[in-house]
Parts: structure tokens; C-alpha cells; sequence
């Protein structure tokens, strides 16, 4: 057996901390981007909250709504008018 000594611990934590960034940087990449998308559609929903209501059209500007949007865009947005259309 190998013993591993003091001064090797910072060189293997080093070395295992760039594989995993190398390994996770494409999911790291699409989450980064799923959390701009939802951030912009959240703003999108808070600035047309006020105007939905004279057209009939209330979603609601939550993280739930704001992450369907993020993920699915604009079809995303019929689908969430269609849900409320439905409950109503």
C-alpha cells in the first residue's frame, strides 16, 4: 500500500476538484442558462402582471411559472394560459 502524505492531500484535492469542473461543465453550462432564462421570463411575467388584468389574463409571477417559461418558452406561455383557461 501507498501512504498518501500531507503534502499530496492539496495536489490531489486540486486534481479532483478540475476533473469534476471538466466532467460537470456542460450541466453546470445548461443549469447556468435554464436560471437566465427563468430570471428574464420572471421579469418578463412582473411587467405584464398589471396589463394581464384589463385583458383577462392573470399569471402569476412566481418561480414556478417563471421556470416552465425558462424551459419551454413561448410555447411554454400557452401552455400556462391554457392551464388557467381550463381551471376556470
Amino acid at each position: 500500500m501507498y501512504a498518501v502524505t500531507a503534502a499530496a492531500l492539496p495536489i490531489v484535492g486540486l486534481l479532483s476538484l478540475g476533473a469534476a469542473l471538466i466532467l460537470l461543465r456542460r450541466p453546470m453550462h445548461l443549469l447556468f442558462r435554464l436560471l437566465a432564462r427563468s430570471s428574464l421570463w420572471l421579469a418578463v411575467l412582473s411587467l405584464l402582471a398589471p396589463a394581464g388584468r384589463f385583458l383577462g389574463v392573470a399569471l402569476g409571477a412566481n418561480p414556478v411559472n417563471a421556470l416552465i417559461l425558462g424551459l419551454l418558452g413561448i410555447p411554454g406561455l400557452g401552455l400556462l394560459l391554457m392551464i388557467q383557461w381550463m381551471l376556470r
